[in-house]
């Protein structure tokens, strides 16, 4: 009966700890986008947007916070630094005035997402005829809750 209660509370200890982590995995982050651009094949305007990446299917959700606008579902790879990254960010290819979001990093995480280039992309910047014109990083922020 003892080893059936330990095993019983270490069962339940290991769900509890799994069940934060795919919580902590699905924690939004805000971000303020200053300039209207293209996510996946979906053009979405400036404006602050919520970010969640779900840990279970890797898969990007942008939501806009002033017009309620859901992007799609999009497909991202993992993609991997030496370093753990001090800071929250999106990260855009830009080709002339042109934004793709390309990858998306948390803080404390030395992984991130990164997005497939569509083909609008791809085609703006062999049409720009470069690679990618520059890069551009926005800093996310963790919402704050009111009590």
């Amino acid at each position: 009966m003892r080893k059936r209660l330990m095993v019983l509370a270490a069962v339940m200890t290991l769900t509890v700890m799994a069940s934060a982590r795919v919580a902590q995995a699905q924690q939004s982050l805000v971000v303020n986008i200053p300039f209207d651009f293209v996510a996946g094949n979906q053009v979405l305007p400036a404006g602050q947007y919520s970010v969640n990446v779900s840990g279970t299917t890797h898969t990007l959700v942008l939501i806009g916070r002033k017009y309620s606008i859901k992007s799609p579902f999009l497909r991202t790879n993992a993609v991997a630094v030496d370093e753990i990254q001090s800071a929250s960010k999106l990260i855009f290819n830009c080709y002339g005035d042109r934004y793709f979001l390309s990858q998306v990093w948390k803080a404390g995480d030395s992984t991130g997402r990164e997005l497939l280039k569509s083909a609008r992309e791809k085609e703006t910047a062999q049409s720009a005829k470069i690679e990618t014109e520059g890069q551009v990083t926005l800093v996310a922020e963790l919402p704050t809750t009111n009590p």
